[in-house]
């Protein structure tokens, strides 16, 4: 009988792969809050997730523990000390894992409907009581830590980020002007000035300048989250409608345009 080598070339290509997945898991597991692959260390991360959801909704970040975290989710405080460090650890990651979602801004066919149906989706958020306690929580949670409060920033920005698709929309079905693609940037503009009888897209966007997707989308939230959070006024679709269409009008009357052609690139984006 022929002797079988002990590992196949594809054996060894699974071992080699195992083993540097293995060598990725020790190197992200020695910094708290790292991001770690699928599979286990995906359902785990959900676990703590959930579990530190329901202790800022129960107890709030105050009363927030890592052995609260532990007898709730199954994983030994052991291990969650050495991956998340400590309560702001976990409440951060919580908010990063729910940045890594697949949603996407709504799309109805029209900037105004965009808006409304945006609008609708908040109000929706913090008016049912599946989620509005949990949400509510951890924007609580980020008034009393400083690295809950970049976790949940950032959050927001990649939302905003997404929600640029909802003005290249706009301007593709002529809704607004050309010039307003958030796309635009001064380097853009350079270089189409140097190029023969220039006339594209991407110099009207230079000259006429860009909106900025997140302003207006701000613009869509702010008052309603002011009555959430500030007044603590109740909310509804009628308020949602109302908030979108300011933002409709302002977006409009060029509120949110944030460059010309020579202006020196905005440092930010505004609040």
């Amino acid at each position: 009988m022929a002797h079988r080598n002990p590992l196949t070339q594809q054996e060894l290509q699974l071992s080699g792969e195992s083993a540097s997945a293995r060598e990725n898991e020790a190197r992200a597991a020695a910094t708290p809050g790292t991001r770690r692959p699928g599979g286990r260390t995906a359902r785990t991360r959900a676990a703590v997730r959930d579990a530190v959801l329901t202790g800022l909704t129960e107890h709030g970040y105050p009363g927030l523990t890592v052995e609260y975290v532990a007898e709730h989710s199954g994983v030994h405080k052991t291990t969650l000390y050495r991956r998340w460090g400590d309560v702001e650890g976990l409440v951060a990651d919580a908010l990063d894992l729910a940045g890594e979602d697949s949603w996407v801004p709504p799309d109805t066919g029209s900037l105004e409907g965009d808006l409304r149906a945006l609008a609708r989706e908040v109000v929706g958020s913090f008016t049912d009581p599946a989620v509005a306690s949990s949400v509510s929580a951890m924007i609580a949670a980020a008034f009393q830590s400083e690295r809950a409060a970049t976790a949940l920033r950032a959050y927001y920005t990649e939302r905003f980020t997404r929600c640029e698709a909802i003005v290249e929309r706009a301007v593709g079905r002529g809704e607004l002007p050309a010039g307003a693609a958030v796309t635009a940037t001064a380097d853009d503009a350079d270089r189409t000035d140097g190029a023969d009888g220039a006339d594209s897209a991407t110099h009207v966007m230079g000259v006429m300048g860009a909106i900025d997707a997140g302003a207006l989308v701000r613009s869509v939230s702010a008052p309603l989250f002011f009555r959430l959070f500030i007044t603590r006024e109740p909310v509804d679709d009628a308020l949602a409608d109302q908030a979108a269409a300011a933002a409709l009008a302002a977006v409009h009357a060029g509120a949110f345009t944030t460059g010309r052609a020579g202006a020196a690139p905005a440092s930010g984006t505004a609040t």
